[in-house]
């Protein structure tokens, strides 16, 4: 992408946006606008579709894009690996390079200013503004500041997607509507995009506000049931930050985590290997840390 484009900035809303800025604006608003004709392009076929379309770039997302790239809670061999994240891709948010950079940085510096959606800045900035600050979180497009993603820039596939990701949402697109018309983009792209955001952001914002602290943490990350069950098992937010590495964010029985058990799955039929989880030791020193600090008060 030309320098020229990328380095271009406007004023308003007492700001200046550059190109990328503008960008994910345009997206977000668009798909959202694209959902307000939802009631009138309504099918089951087109139902079916944005369900379907549902789980495989939600899952995408927290199975590639979070436990695999992010954390390397696992491994699986390459062209599975890649696959994953090609689901993960068509979910709009963002490229390999861009979501795991975000994301490592989020656990870097979290609830701090430098987190890149931090809730000391507010909650709809948690939520959503984020996505609206590029330069302050990369830089560039070229990724000038995604300095902690070397293991996967060093990837042709990788730098492929990072480059072309909207480009393949496109194509979807465009097969949805020769597949079913209006109906299947609608639902396809407007609808299921929206819910996989919103719950995606959720999980930046609600998660780190309301919910329950099991884990001593050192930050405001909550467990929140409704986001487990409606973000394949990552609103067990505090699980995760106590526990980062872990691939699996439900850590009791009765905590659904639908990520897990695909990962178990994987496991078990041998393509799984290196699966990462907390010992016990290590959630006693957790919950003694916890316990001390009630103790103390």
């Amino acid at each position: 992408m030309p320098s020229r484009l990328i380095n271009w900035q406007v004023q308003f809303f007492g700001r200046e946006w550059d190109f990328m800025d503008l960008y994910h604006l345009t997206l977000i608003l668009g798909v959202h606008c694209l959902c307000l004709l939802a009631p009138f392009q309504f099918t089951w076929g087109a139902l079916w579709v944005a369900i379907s379309l549902y789980l495989v770039s939600g899952m995408g997302v927290t199975i590639s894009y979070h436990r695999n790239l992010a954390h390397q809670s696992f491994k699986v061999p390459k062209w599975l690996e890649y696959s994953l994240a090609y689901c993960a891709v068509l979910s709009l948010q963002g490229s390999p390079l861009e979501w795991v950079s975000s994301h490592r940085y989020h656990h870097q510096f979290t609830d701090k200013l430098r987190d890149p959606h931090s809730p000391t800045k507010g909650f709809w900035f948690s939520h959503v503004n984020w996505a609206f600050d590029y330069h302050s979180r990369f830089g560039s497009y070229d990724g000038q500041l995604m300095k902690n993603v070397g293991d996967l820039e060093c990837q042709l596939y990788y730098r492929f997607l990072h480059y072309t990701y909207f480009l393949h949402s496109v194509l979807l697109g465009v097969a949805l509507y020769v597949a079913g018309g209006l109906p299947f983009v609608v639902w396809g792209m407007g609808v299921r995009v929206v819910v996989v955001s919103q719950v995606t952001f959720s999980i930046n914002s609600i998660c780190h506000t309301w919910g329950k602290q099991i884990w001593d943490t050192g930050d405001a990350s909550k467990n929140n049931w409704l986001f487990g069950l409606l973000a394949f098992g990552e609103g067990w937010h505090n699980n995760h930050h106590a526990f980062e590495y872990s691939a699996r964010q439900g850590l009791e029985w009765w905590q659904i985590d639908t990520s897990w058990y695909v990962i178990k799955f994987l496991q078990v039929v041998g393509l799984s290997t290196d699966v990462k989880l907390p010992t016990e030791i290590q959630k006693k020193r957790k919950a003694l840390a916890k316990n001390s600090i009630m103790k103390d008060k």
